[in-house]
């Protein structure tokens, strides 16, 4: 996703971060709305900047829906859940897996999740320790 002329911890536009994850400006600026995880930095003239961490949602989030088969209202529950919270007001009791096919459809995001936490950690890592090479 980095381009070469930015590092792995540069912000990123909205065009740019759409051009790297083929997702539509239009519909980063509507999963803002619906996914409050997803909160970009804006600056003067609402102009959108996208952290790492917020990039590495976008492409979940359209993994999820694109490719997992996924609605929007199925992430929101799934990123419920793995908040510990309910995605609704009717039942504060964390749902069963529907099948075990659910279950493993949660237990390989789960993994995907700290799959993409651990590489978000290491690129904070030797951004870090290029700074200290350089100073």
């Amino acid at each position: 996703m980095a381009s070469d002329e930015k590092s792995a911890a540069a912000f990123r536009t909205i065009g740019e971060v759409a051009q790297a994850t083929g997702v539509a400006p239009h519909v980063l600026r509507y999963w803002e709305e619906r996914f409050p995880q997803l909160r970009p930095v804006t600056r003067a003239g609402k102009r959108r900047y996208y952290r790492p961490t917020d990039v590495a949602l976008v492409e979940r989030i359209a993994h999820l829906l694109q490719r997992e088969g996924y609605t929007i209202k199925g992430v929101q529950q799934l990123f419920a859940r793995e908040r510990g919270t309910a995605g609704d007001t009717e039942s504060k009791a964390p749902s069963a897996p529907a099948s075990d096919a659910d279950a493993i459809a949660t237990a390989e995001s789960i993994a995907t999740t700290q799959r993409d936490t651990l590489a978000r950690v290491r690129v904070v890592r030797d951004w870090i320790a290029a700074a200290l090479d350089e100073g």
